[in-house]
């Protein structure tokens, strides 16, 4: 009788981890969907046409139709005989050129994109010049009229800290254990590529459908004069999304950066990010790997 009768083989996997950019103009959004494009069903089919069947991607997060990324993360499991080819390079080679693989890593076996985020940074740019939008930005931006930028300043600091957004979510949010509630670390103005543009970040440690997109809305509303600032905290405790606030537009909107249990910078005392770390520069190491550098594919 065969000693190894009844036993089963597992094949060994290796996890591999890529920071992805688009641009989301001519994607349905992340999610795979059976009819449209989408980024996920892009990158899918191209680690298809490398291993010669579909593997699964989990991304960190799931951005809307027309959305962009820097740094969106996601992660799949290739045989083990994949594990070290340049996946950069062979994804990039099978993938059109609105998505690109910006890094690809080795991660450790038990590294998951979604479950291990710490939190995420997403950008919005508004277009404040209605004398005209600059046609190389315009995919990019949302068109506003000038706005009191100081009232929105001080609007933006009530959306800090651990709240119930459930006013600032649509429909659609699958909710889990925590519900409406999440914790927005950071919410801060930066100036944009021109000096047309204005750029508010928000770090948090998860957002709901549409959130971030709800958050802007409100603040543009303030920067008009049709909200007070004082009126957001209101909005907030309200807990209700029928208040008439308009949803940003999907196209100003980019996930910058997800941050891991390596990577998670330093916050100031006002819930401002700390400059001194160069985003461009970042490693994206590994969660659970300790001080090993990532092994660069």
């Amino acid at each position: 009788m065969d000693a190894w009768a009844g036993l089963c083989y597992v094949r060994p996997m290796a996890r591999i981890k890529l920071i992805l950019a688009y641009e989301g103009t001519d994607f349905a959004g992340w999610q795979l969907q059976p009819r449209d494009r989408t980024v996920q069903g892009e990158v899918e089919a191209a680690i298809a046409k490398i291993v010669g069947h579909r593997v699964p991607v989990q991304g960190a997060g799931r951005t809307d139709a027309g959305v962009h990324a820097l740094g969106q993360c996601a992660h799949f499991e290739a045989p083990e005989q994949y594990a070290r080819i340049p996946w950069r390079v062979a994804l990039n080679g099978h993938m059109r050129p609105d998505v690109r693989v910006v890094e690809a890593t080795l991660a450790h076996p038990r590294f998951h994109s979604t479950h291990d985020a710490l939190s995420k940074i997403y950008a919005y740019t508004l277009w404040i010049d209605r004398t005209h939008v600059d046609p190389f930005r315009r995919r990019f931006v949302w068109d506003v009229p000038p706005l009191d930028l100081a009232a929105m300043d001080e609007a933006a600091l009530h959306f800090i800290g651990t709240h119930d957004f459930k006013s600032f979510k649509n429909a659609g949010t699958p909710l889990g254990p925590r519900g409406t509630v999440r914790t927005v670390s950071a919410l801060w103005r930066d100036p944009g590529l021109t000096p047309a543009e204005v750029v508010w970040r928000i770090r948090g440690d998860g957002f709901l459908k549409q959130m971030v997109r709800n958050i802007v809305g409100c603040l543009v509303a303030v920067g008009k004069g049709k909200v007070l600032p004082g009126d957001v905290r209101s909005i907030l405790e309200r807990r209700d999304r029928n208040h008439a606030l308009a949803t940003a537009p999907p196209w100003g909107l980019c996930m910058e950066r997800v941050f891991y249990p390596e990577t998670e910078p330093d916050v100031g005392p006002e819930g401002v990010a700390t400059r001194g770390q160069d985003t461009a520069n970042d490693e994206h190491q590994m969660a659970g790997c300790g001080n090993r550098s990532p092994r660069r594919l």
